[in-house]
């Protein structure tokens, strides 16, 4: 993977969802003035992000087992060829 595209999904996939999580985390401080339907669409938010960070890990693990594949595929071919 090039670096920039790997810098590209770092920033996708871990800086957005980081910068989420401490504005969730700020109004959570907060959270004793909000009211109460606002408090539960933050629970579900975060909840929500809870669940695109387990499928965001599920599909880097799917990633890496790809790439393995692809790059055994092709030293294979390398040795064989």
């Amino acid at each position: 993977m090039e670096p920039a595209v790997f810098l590209a999904a770092l920033l996708i996939f871990v800086g957005i969802p980081a910068f989420t999580m401490l504005r969730l985390a700020r109004l959570r401080a907060e959270r004793r003035d909000l009211p109460a339907d606002v408090t539960a669409r933050i629970e579900a938010l975060e909840s929500g992000m809870q669940d695109l960070q387990q499928q965001l890990g599920e599909t880097q693990e799917r990633l890496d087992f790809t790439e393995r594949m692809l790059s055994q595929a092709r030293e294979e071919r390398r040795i064989g060829g």
